[in-house]
């Protein structure tokens, strides 16, 4: 007689399932994202693309005009991922979906890629000569050793 373990989760068994990208606007990230949609579409994998809303220090005296701001970013990403999406419709076909969650860009993108179960992270390289001394979003990331990450130039 076998004893039979319990379903669970695997990662990586069937290839990847779910891609996520992080993506802030910057060029580094849409590079990324471009980048996540080409391996999304060759492993016929769902791309996740995250958009993290900064919660600035001294936001709160500013209240909703900073959320409203933020907002404003996350739907015109989202714009610029549909008009992409469809002037490739045809050539290049990817299964994709859009989050928006407020915080830190560090914590949104590891809970949004535990939460998805994703199989990779891909993010942009820093563009902030600060993140050098502090460590950018895909340094810490990488270090955390959840996903394979890949950091797009």
């Amino acid at each position: 007689m076998v004893d039979r373990l319990p379903a669970s989760f695997e990662r990586g068994t069937d290839g990847p399932k779910v891609i996520l990208a992080g993506l802030d606007g910057s060029d580094s990230s849409w590079r990324a994202t471009a980048y996540a949609a080409g391996l999304a579409r060759r492993q016929n994998a769902l791309l996740v693309v995250v958009y993290v809303q900064p919660v600035l220090a001294g936001s709160a005296a500013l209240g909703a005009a900073v959320a409203e701001t933020t907002e404003e970013v996350a739907q015109q990403l989202l714009a610029e991922l549909r008009e992409a999406t469809d002037r490739l419709h045809g050539a290049f076909e990817v299964r994709w979906e859009f989050h928006t969650l407020r915080g830190d860009p560090y914590s949104g993108i590891a809970s949004a890629a535990d939460e998805l179960k994703a199989d990779a992270v891909v993010v942009g390289a820093s563009e902030h000569a600060g993140h050098r001394l502090v460590g950018s979003v895909a340094v810490r990331l990488v270090k955390s050793g959840h996903w394979p990450v890949t950091v797009v130039p």
